[in-house]
């Protein structure tokens, strides 16, 4: 099983809407388990009703689902951190030092992979985990972006209209995470 885990703020939003929209995007059976928390996070709070309804309207599943803090243990635990905005990933590393190496924003991640998943998965063998290393050694060679390309602003407090739009934002780039699970030679 290979854990990713989405970090937000209140886990009630982008982070959830990451994990859920990521399962429903991956074929069944498969070894990679989406999970989420928030950096201020209420243990157990439910997601927000209109978060569910937008996440239903584009295919994921929101029952069941409850918040949870981001903790250092759920850092160790996870072959790759994803946080929706910079401040996200930089506590997740601040949690957890030794894993800062499989940090990254959301966008950043994908960005980052795209360049590298099939030289390091279908060829050489390693799989997802050599997709997440090679990522990581292009930080210093690409080219670097502007700070909000790489983050997916808050919904929180915004209208209907732009969590939806968030949603959509999100649920395009987590299509780059499956299509970098599927090209790093793991498939299910």
């Amino acid at each position: 099983m290979t854990r990713i885990l989405f970090v937000c703020t209140g886990n009630v939003h982008r982070s959830a809407l990451a994990e859920r929209l990521l399962a429903a995007r991956l074929p069944p059976g498969s070894a990679l388990r989406p999970e989420s928390a928030g950096t201020e996070a209420w243990h157990r709070s439910r997601m927000e009703d209109t978060t569910r309804e937008v996440l239903e309207e584009l295919g994921g599943d929101g029952s069941g689902f409850a918040s949870r803090p981001l903790t250092a243990q759920l850092v160790t635990g996870a072959a790759l951190v994803l946080g929706l905005a910079r401040e996200h990933r930089e506590a997740a590393v601040r949690l957890a030092p030794s894993a800062m190496r499989r940090c990254f924003t959301l966008k950043e991640f994908v960005r980052l992979g795209e360049g590298v998943a099939e030289e390091a998965g279908q060829g050489g063998g390693g799989g997802f985990e050599a997709v997440v290393a090679a990522a990581a050694a292009r930080r210093g060679a690409a080219s670097p972006v502007p700070p909000a390309e790489d983050e997916i602003p808050d919904p929180w407090g915004r209208p209907r209209q732009e969590l939806y739009e968030c949603a959509l934002e999100i649920d395009g780039v987590v299509g780059g995470i499956v299509r970098l699970w599927e090209r790093g030679g793991v498939g299910v």
